[in-house]
């Protein structure tokens, strides 16, 4: 399980002043502004814009690129109908985030209620399926024990609560800061730090049972 090291090594909070957002936030204000006056040519600026990371989020939640590319756009419609309410300072970021992350969680607690089987979605073993590892040199035999640890450490993401799983996802694979993550959540920086190290404790008590269900 070496490969899932880094995972579990606590990342230090970043305190003091804010970080800018990438992408930048005043530009984002700025296509927000012009979408609230009817300029509809702002709404695909926007999507141009953070189209590439919000399906990378949507994708690694579903497994599945029909549902993200679904869930992505329907973001965007939710955008385009509510923008006339949001407040001009409004967290673009954030709230584009939280909204794709609602629609992810609904969808996911609707697919448990009526379970289906996603050919791309999972593995041989029902794991969900991960990108094959780029060759750069490993042995093939250690190239399939990186693959066959990122999907245990994607099946034991999947498992956790959805506050622990979000947490997760957009402070280790989205690079977002705990101040981020909170504008998202809703909750402190602290309390975003208090879900991080609680899903280390669950992804490792969960990746330690299934390497004693796999001797």
């Amino acid at each position: 399980m070496q490969a899932t090291a880094e995972l579990f090594r606590p990342v230090p909070a970043p305190r003091g002043a804010r970080p800018t957002m990438t992408p930048d936030r005043a530009r984002d204000l700025d296509l927000l502004h012009a979408l609230q006056r009817g300029d509809d040519t702002a709404l695909n600026l926007l999507i141009g814009r953070w189209e590439g990371r919000l399906f990378s989020f949507a994708w690694r939640y579903t497994h599945n690129a029909t549902d993200a590319q679904d869930l992505v756009a329907e973001t965007f419609v939710r955008l385009y109908h509510q923008s006339e309410r949001l407040r001009p300072d409004t967290n673009l970021s954030a709230w584009l985030y939280t909204t794709l992350s609602n629609l992810c969680h609904n969808q996911h607690r609707w697919r448990r209620r009526h379970p289906t089987v996603s050919f791309d979605a999972t593995n041989a073993e029902g794991a969900p399926a991960v990108p094959a590892p780029v060759s750069d040199g490993p042995t093939a035999t250690e190239s399939v024990e990186r693959s066959e640890s990122a999907a245990l450490v994607a099946a034991a993401i999947d498992r956790l609560p959805h506050d622990l799983r979000l947490a997760v996802m957009l402070h280790y694979f989205e690079k977002l800061s705990y101040r981020e993550i909170g504008d998202i959540t809703g909750c402190s920086e602290r309390g975003v730090e208090t879900r991080l190290y609680r899903a280390r404790q669950h992804l490792r008590d969960a990746l330690a049972a299934d390497a004693g269900l796999r001797r």
